[in-house]
């Protein structure tokens, strides 16, 4: 019998999920997410041509993410009629320094990525409470957990290095570097469908409420516009970007705001939210008449550009640039607008393409290949869960217990 495999990605206010046949092919089962947890929690599931499973609904107090975490494995259990669940695998955001790659979860490896909740507070307790609850729930279950920094352990010292006092960054102050596991996909997606391409000088663009751009060569990272947090860079849905430092600390004098005020502007009052002060989400500032939408869209291909321009640098050329994330996979307007500002780089848009939902969108004339590639960050972790449960499994065999406490 082919071997189940388990995937979560929790966030604030989510937590996604799915299960996979451990097979080459890495096949869908099924995938779902409790959304709105703390304010109208729902669950939905569907089938792998997307063909709802489940349904269902609560009231705002009756669940948590530990009391989410029980129903994602009771409602695996139930579809998957006592097939075994051998292996889950998680999103996590930062690995920090120590983890490089992904990693069994014990209570020592949690002790210590729990010690890097202040280097994302707003991402990775909220990562770890799935795995605190199954190994208290379901200790048998190997968990693995999967790195948005680990892809960026290769880059150079020179690209991860702030200029701040020696002390500093060897107590961890650096540039980390986040969306790894997109990044692992997409690279990986390329030496499939353009082999010749996957190993010189690529920008591959992440764009979507969150947005970063990586410089590769030979697959590997070279350079990212995300740093010590996944704030910095690119303007976001709801995150500012790149900011003078200077500006934090007016903000603080004259403004009177502290730490967490600081990190709710930066975080989640600023980006496309906050210039248009419309929506975060393109597809509204694209649709609406008013000005400010306009203008957030003409910051947000500009930061782009200018950034793309930088790690052009920083790889020494350029050689492709690969489209993914939300709005990098579905935008046809800020894929354009995007290449246009690119032109100085020999890049030159095949409009019909881009139209068309084709992979590969440049023009004949173009001197750089340009492609779009939908990323898929949960068969990347469930790749490496596989991998590393069944390595541990070789003389115990785990099992999902059908018999889980009721939730509550």
């Amino acid at each position: 019998m082919t071997r189940q495999i388990a995937v979560i990605n929790a966030g604030s206010s989510s937590i996604k999920f799915a299960v996979f046949d451990d097979n080459p092919e890495q096949s869908l089962r099924f995938r779902g997410q409790v959304e709105k947890i703390g304010v109208g929690p729902t669950l939905t599931v569907e089938g792998p041509d997307g063909e709802t499973l489940v349904e269902k609904e609560w009231a705002a107090s009756d669940l948590t993410h530990k009391s989410a975490t029980k129903v994602i494995l009771e409602t695996a259990i139930a579809l998957l009629d006592g097939e075994a669940v051998e292996g889950i695998g998680h999103r996590v955001v930062h690995g920090g320094m120590k983890f490089a790659g992904p990693t069994l979860v014990t209570k020592e490896v949690l002790a210590s990525l729990a010690e890097l909740n202040p280097l994302a507070p707003l991402h990775q307790p909220h990562n770890l409470s799935p795995i605190e609850t199954i190994m208290a729930e379901a200790p048998h279950i190997p968990q693995v957990a999967c790195f948005d920094t680990a892809f960026h352990q290769t880059q150079p010292h020179l690209s991860s290095a702030f200029a701040i006092p020696r002390e500093l960054s060897d107590a961890g102050v650096r540039r980390y570097g986040f969306h790894g596991l997109s990044y692992e996909y997409v690279s990986g997606k390329l030496r499939e469908v353009a082999p010749e391409l996957a190993d010189k000088k690529i920008i591959i663009a992440h764009l979507g409420n969150g947005a970063s751009l990586c410089a590769l060569e030979h697959g590997k990272s070279v350079a990212t516009t995300m740093g010590f947090t996944a704030v910095e860079g690119l303007m976001m849905g709801t995150r500012c970007g790149s900011i003078d430092p200077g500006v934090l600390i007016y903000l603080m004098d004259e403004k009177g705001l502290d730490a967490r005020g600081l990190e709710d502007l930066v975080y989640k009052k600023s980006g496309l939210l906050g210039v248009s002060g419309i929506s975060s989400d393109m597809r509204t500032l694209r649709e609406s008449s008013d000005p400010r939408a306009r203008e957030a869209i003409d910051l947000f291909v500009y930061r782009i550009v200018r950034e793309i321009g930088s790690l052009a640098a920083a790889l020494g050329g350029i050689d492709g640039i690969v489209f993914t994330g939300g709005i990098g996979q579905r935008d046809t307007r800020t894929r354009r607008e995007v290449i246009a500002g690119c032109g100085w780089l020999g890049a030159v848009l095949d409009e019909q393409a881009n139209a068309s939902g084709s992979e590969r969108i440049d023009a004949r004339s173009s001197k750089l290949p340009v492609w779009v590639l939908p990323t898929d960050e949960e068969r990347v972790i469930a790749r490496h869960a596989a991998q590393l449960t069944s390595r541990s499994s070789e003389s115990t065999v785990a099992r999902m217990d059908a018999q889980m406490p009721p939730v509550g």
